[in-house]
């Protein structure tokens, strides 16, 4: 049914029933879209491919390769940072004419031809193109998803629809590193065929998202991006528009407090490392860490999104970044209990379920339609600079002081950064932007 559906322009969300109280969504206001489900599918592939890669990278540089935790650093900055270099292009050439899909679909295919490059370097300057090349798919493609993803829900249960494509991605996340875990048994080229393997599975979700993803994302957006002179200066779909998006309050807050946040976030593969040198993990159930993680967000993900919803997205915000401090409190103290690492994946996830979603559903509520993909780059591209002097400044840290040191430190900055971001806290948006309000 819905292969025909796809090869038009999806219905605009429909409005709440009578009687329905403001900034509650109706049982039928609050239906999943078609489009997310569709995107959530493409994403749950695309995940057991990165995430394949993404288990077994770190064991790989570190130990197979030699590499520094300064190197690892170096190299886990790129992978997760270098993307904020194109968000905006990626946005922006989203916005002109409503092309969401087609911009998203580069950046899939780019990301997923990265894949088996990784058979053919073992430089740290050759591993370290292949990675920024793949970040730039990544970068292409993040905010196009997340517009369709927004454009096609209401403002009230934008939460919801990110909490159903977030937890749909995690299923990705939770069965990629158990692939791997497979391919490394079975196979006596490991890393090898986890690539390539990799690489099929990223193609196949090249296919759904060419085959079930609507080719316009919102027909008012659409509409308004191809009729670009007729609009107000502030609207049109450029990047001058762009960053004047910027001057809006609640929008440079948010972003802002993005960046603050994402300078304390350490990569989630430093974290696995620590667990494994405080732990002494085996080799072998190193690429089984991230399940915890993807377990507690795919868990947790619709729940923390619809009560976003209905408590206040900042909020929801604000409390996974105080999860991912206890998670760092409880590396750091003396405790030797076997749930350890269990209680660390699990605030891992709730910090991810509380944050990754739920910063989207709340910057969308404050950019208009005709410049949401480039509006959420905006965000997304702060965050992920600020995730990449992170990872760098993390792994310098660890080289010269110790593992024990640089974590006291990013946790000494993550709860001055939270405390600033409390105090900044912007206002919840609701349809100020749907509404047609200028710009202030």
């Amino acid at each position: 049914m819905y292969v025909a559906d796809s090869r038009g322009t999806p219905a605009p969300p429909a409005p709440a029933a009578r009687g329905t109280r403001p900034g509650r969504p109706s049982g039928r206001a609050a239906a999943v879209a078609p489009v997310v489900l569709a995107l959530g599918s493409v994403s749950l592939i695309t995940d057991i491919s990165s995430e394949m890669v993404t288990a077994v990278l770190p064991l790989y540089l570190v130990t197979g390769l030699g590499l520094s935790p300064l190197g690892f650093g170096l190299l886990d900055g790129v992978y997760n940072g270098f993307s904020a270099l194109v968000r905006l292009v990626g946005g922006h050439l989203a916005d002109r004419g409503g092309r969401h899909k087609a911009v998203a679909a580069f950046g899939y295919g780019l990301s997923a031809l990265c894949k088996p490059l990784l058979l053919a370097v073992h430089t740290l300057p050759l591993i370290g193109a292949v990675l920024a090349a793949d970040r730039t798919g990544k970068g292409l493609r993040t905010a196009p998803r997340d517009a369709l993803i927004s454009l096609s829900a209401t403002p009230e249960s934008r939460g919801r629809a990110f909490g159903v494509h977030r937890a749909m991605d995690t299923a990705g996340a939770l069965l990629g590193p158990l692939a791997a875990l497979l391919i490394l048994r079975q196979a006596a080229d490991g890393y090898d065929a986890v690539f390539t393997v990799s690489f099929c599975v990223a193609m196949a979700g090249v296919l759904v998202l060419l085959l079930f993803v609507p080719g316009r994302s919102h027909p008012e957006a659409a509409k308004s991006a191809a009729a670009g002179p007729g609009l107000p200066a502030a609207q049109r779909p450029t990047l001058r528009a762009a960053l004047a998006l910027l001057r809006q309050r609640d929008l440079r807050r948010l972003t802002v407090c993005a960046v603050l946040l994402g300078l304390a976030t350490v990569s989630d593969a430093f974290v696995y490392l620590l667990l494994q040198h405080r732990l002494g993990v085996p080799d072998r159930w190193f690429a089984l860490l991230p399940l915890g993680t993807a377990a507690a967000f795919l868990a947790l993900a619709v729940p923390l999104g619809r009560l976003a919803d209905r408590l206040g997205r900042w909020r929801v915000f604000l409390a996974g970044h105080l999860a991912l401090l206890i998670a760092y409190g409880l590396l750091l103290s003396s405790v030797h209990s076997g749930a350890l690492p269990y209680a660390v994946l699990a605030l891992l996830g709730a910090f991810y379920a509380a944050t990754d979603g739920v910063l989207m559903a709340a910057a969308a509520g404050a950019v208009p339609p005709e410049l949401r993909s480039s509006g959420l780059a905006l965000v997304q591209t702060g965050q992920a600079a600020a995730r990449f002097a992170c990872s760098i400044a993390f792994g310098a840290a660890w080289t010269a002081w110790g593992d024990r040191t640089a974590l006291a430190t990013a946790a000494t900055v993550l709860a001055v950064c939270a405390a600033g971001s409390a105090w900044l806290r912007p206002a919840e948006t609701g349809t100020d932007a749907e509404s047609g309000r200028a710009l202030a």
